[in-house]
């Protein structure tokens, strides 16, 4: 077996796996397995962005600290007795019917979420609660919902596909610019990767995403943003305009035209032709607390060369 080859079946095992752990606790609570994968899936983007949390190790990312799986004032901190974390109010749940209410397993710690989540219910608005009293936190809502949304209408986990975000074999150029110092409006940091190409030219989504911000703004212009399935916030700015049928809220799928190369911005609104058109390309993470921006430059060049290896 080729080394891709075996890469990409060790990928498919685990989404395999992940699926069937999170089909077994819908079956159980009906909870809507999309809404159990999207928790899952931000919880695990937060681990793999902060250096404070360990890393998952086990099918799940849900992380719950030892302390809350058994209970604040429960002497025992390695408890796993189901009835003595109940005592002290502990979320630690027995999942898998073993006796024990463990962090070390899967099943334990995904039922032990979902049964947090039963507290309010298992329809729509009621899991928005549900989510909204564990994490306090609007913006965590609103990213678990847009992945629950991905995952419900594709039926599938993996949705890791990208492409570059202009046609290749079209007429473009760019370079790693981000850190680089921008004047206008005040001084700051370049936050993305400017690749120049001719007015008009299609911008495409270059991930499985959900359109979280369309509209005009005086540094970007006419600008688009979209939150994939990792967490990771695609910025696209100085366009010329937008696709009819774009929408904040709407899913995009890897090259989706979502509008044009343009020259837009650095003024009030319709401001355009102060710069040579491009497109600005950033991406963002957001890691539970806050959001920053990094280089995208490695990211468009490994999308750029597996375009043009098909």
């Amino acid at each position: 077996m080729q080394p891709e080859t075996a890469v990409a079946s060790e990928i498919d095992d685990i989404y395999a796996k992940r699926m069937a752990l999170y089909e077994r606790i819908e079956t159980v609570t009906t909870i809507p397995w999309y809404y159990l994968a999207a928790i899952d899936q931000y919880e695990r983007n937060v681990r793999q962005s902060r250096r404070d949390l360990p890393k998952a190790e086990g099918i799940t990312g849900i992380y719950f600290k030892p302390e809350e799986w058994v209970g604040f004032t429960n002497p025992n901190i390695n408890d796993e007795d189901p009835k003595t974390i109940e005592f002290f109010n502990g979320i630690g749940f027995d999942g898998d019917g073993d006796g024990k209410a463990s962090l070390d397993s899967d099943d334990d710690v995904l039922y032990a979420f979902a049964n947090f989540l039963l507290r309010y219910g298992t329809d729509y608005e009621n899991i928005k609660i549900g989510i909204w009293n564990y994490y306090k936190r609007d913006k965590s809502v609103r990213i678990i919902m847009g992945k629950a949304k991905l995952y419900q209408n594709y039926g599938r986990l993996n949705l890791d596909e990208h492409v570059f975000p202009v046609p290749i074999g079209t007429h473009y150029s760019y370079r790693s610019t981000w850190g680089s110092a921008r004047g206008w409006g005040g001084r700051r940091i370049h936050e993305g990767t400017d690749i120049f190409a001719d007015y008009g030219l299609p911008v495409r989504a270059t991930s499985y995403g959900i359109v979280e911000m369309k509209g005009w703004n005086k540094y970007g212009g006419w600008r688009i943003g979209i939150r994939d399935i990792n967490n990771n916030y695609h910025y696209y700015a100085h366009l010329s305009g937008f696709s009819d049928d774009l929408k904040v809220g709407q899913i995009v799928e890897p090259g989706k035209v979502i509008g044009g190369v343009g020259s837009s911005g650095y003024g009030p609104k319709g401001t355009s032709g102060k710069f040579p058109p491009h497109l600005h390309y950033g991406m963002y993470k957001d890691n539970g607390y806050t959001e920053w921006s990094y280089d995208p430059y490695p990211h468009l060049n490994l999308w750029e060369r597996q375009e043009r290896a098909k």
